[in-house]
């Protein structure tokens, strides 16, 4: 029975190429590259405005320069959602990497269509509303206009240009997993109705999007034990026409790959396993079954889905004003009270300012800044902890006043509660402009007849 192996090669802007090596030496067919976050498309949307030829990830050249000597000899083919909220900017680096590099002869595509911001108002004389998924609120309440709007798109496009003969394949906003299911799609010729093969592929995206995190990283079993996690690798799935996945990783590298930590990566991010929706199908992940293989290998089988929705989600980001940030650690005795008071003093010195603070957020990392109170505070006077970092963060409507705020915990370097302050000062450098998210969803009807696909031989 034919297989397709499938690799994730990138779970997140800033994750590190070096163990791409291992996935494309070991041997895969599709590299993914999943590159994209809602944190990732705001960073994008600033680097925008900054600079018009930017907005997508600019590690993308580094990962190419990896790969391309596979692709250029036939061996793999490279698919990812580096182009960002500028995927055309995205793919004339790639072409130009690969001259740089002495790499002709290969075809980048370039899947363009999910920037919805200039049809924004189209769309709503359609008929998409465009509330806010999760409180209904109308879309007029973000007060602000939007800076992007990115709908997430499924694998057909992607599918589409491998049809047409692509080996690079640069997307804008397509959702996570879909990356992964476009080649086995298109390998295997799933059909677009096909639920089941179609939530196969999905599960499988969904437990390779996220690099080493489902081979040891971020696990919460035994993660003491993890064999070499220095050298974790990223994950690797040979796919069966029929969906069955026996998902691995590279010979001889570190981490392992077990039920227990594919679990971990099964249910990262999910609302409803029953119901994971995503453009192309509605997966019901506890339909899979997982079984354990010698050699760090796990079989998925079993998957079933439903039919995939008639809408995409669609994110929208607005500008909600600036923020500024300061860290201070105290030691004991007292620490936490310390913290407190600095706080309560930072406080009271900004009102005294007359400078306007919208929102505040005050947090002491050691006592409750991980899921609310960590330590009861009743239980501080018994056991008190050893030192608090106080973290104070403030938002403001201009640039100017957040930094003004920041200025007034300086002099407190010597005016505070006494013993033990260090750090006083900015913990995130200068104010930073905030996004404010807001998703929504519009109809795949109003989308899709203006999603295309251009292709571009390197020469």
């Amino acid at each position: 029975m034919k297989t397709v192996t499938v690799a994730g090669g990138q779970g997140f802007y800033g994750d590190t190429p070096a163990a791409v090596d291992g996935l494309l030496a070991e041997g895969v067919d599709y590299l993914c590259l999943e590159a994209l976050a809602e944190l990732t498309l705001a960073i994008l949307q600033k680097d925008r405005q900054r600079d018009e030829t930017r907005g997508y990830t600019r590690d993308l050249p580094a990962y190419l320069a990896r790969a391309l000597p596979f692709v250029a000899d036939g061996r793999t083919k490279v698919v990812t959602n580096a182009g960002g909220i500028n995927p055309t900017a995205a793919a004339r680096a790639a072409v130009e990497t690969a001259r740089s590099m002495g790499v002709t002869g290969i075809t980048v595509a370039t899947v363009v269509g999910d920037d919805l911001l200039t049809r924004l108002g189209a769309l709503r004389d359609a008929g998409n509303d465009l509330a806010h998924l999760d409180t209904g609120e109308p879309f007029d309440a973000a007060g602000t206009p939007p800076l992007f709007a990115s709908a997430y798109l499924g694998a057909r496009p992607i599918a589409d240009a491998l049809a047409q003969g692509a080996d690079v394949v640069i997307t804008g906003r397509v959702a996570d997993a879909s990356l992964f299911l476009a080649p086995l799609a298109h390998e295997h010729g799933w059909r677009w109705d096909d639920w089941d093969r179609l939530a196969a592929g999905i599960l499988v995206g969904h437990l390779l999007e996220c690099s080493g995190q489902g081979l040891g990283g971020n696990y919460s079993g035994d993660w003491w034990a993890v064999p070499r996690p220095w050298d974790l690798p990223y994950p690797v799935a040979r796919v069966a026409g029929d969906g069955t996945a026996v998902v691995t990783k590279p010979r001889g590298s570190g981490g392992r790959v077990t039920t227990d930590t594919l679990r971990h990566q099964l249910l990262y991010e999910v609302h409803d396993p029953a119901r994971y929706v995503s453009p192309d199908v509605v997966a019901d992940f506890t339909s899979a079954r997982f079984e354990d293989r010698p050699g760090d290998e796990v079989v998925v089988s079993g998957v079933r889905g439903r039919p995939a929705t008639d809408t995409y989600k669609l994110l929208l980001a607005h500008h909600a004003g600036w923020a500024g940030e300061a860290r201070v650690a105290f030691s004991w005795p007292d620490a936490y009270d310390k913290a407190r008071a600095t706080a309560a003093i930072l406080v009271r010195r900004v009102a005294m300012a007359g400078l306007d603070v919208d929102e505040w957020c005050v947090e002491y990392w050691g006592v409750n800044a991980l899921g609310g109170p960590t330590v009861p505070l009743d239980a501080l006077e018994r056991c008190e902890p050893p030192e608090c970092v106080l973290r104070v963060a403030w938002r403001c409507a201009d640039q100017r006043t957040a930094a003004l705020v920041g200025r007034e915990l300086v002099p407190l370097t010597l005016s505070a509660p006494p013993a033990g302050m260090t750090g006083a000062g900015r913990g995130g450098g200068g104010p930073t402009e905030l996004l404010g998210i807001w998703p929504t969803l519009v109809r795949k009807a109003d989308v899709d007849p203006h999603v295309r696909v251009t292709l571009e031989e390197v020469r």
